[in-house]
């Protein structure tokens, strides 16, 4: 079984987010988990929703502000392993190409 999980955690400022979303990313670390960095969010990998909620967690913990933004969305795959690169992979073979582009 294999659960699979979008987060974002950012704090509520107009200044530049990287050093508390650093803080987020790096809470990540304490947790059985893969994990992916990218411009929105970062994409995390365990073998059950409870690690991913745990992990969320200290990573929402992790942000210093006084309002604290945070986005999980869990696709929870129960009957199968499958992992977020095979369905990238997956898209991409349909697509007939890597699935992104420079503009």
């Amino acid at each position: 079984m294999t659960a699979i999980a979008m987060l974002s955690v950012a704090p509520v400022i107009e200044d530049s987010m990287a050093e508390e979303v650093a803080k987020a990313v790096a809470a990540l670390d304490e947790f059985d988990v893969s994990y992916e960095t990218n411009p929105m969010g970062t994409v995390i990998e365990a073998d059950d929703a409870e690690t991913l909620f745990a992990a969320a967690a200290a990573a929402h913990d992790a942000v210093d502000g006084d309002r604290v933004s945070t986005v999980l969305k869990i696709d929870d795959k129960r009957t199968s392993d499958g992992t977020a690169a095979e369905k990238v992979d997956a898209v991409e073979e349909h697509l007939g190409r890597a699935a992104k582009r420079e503009r």
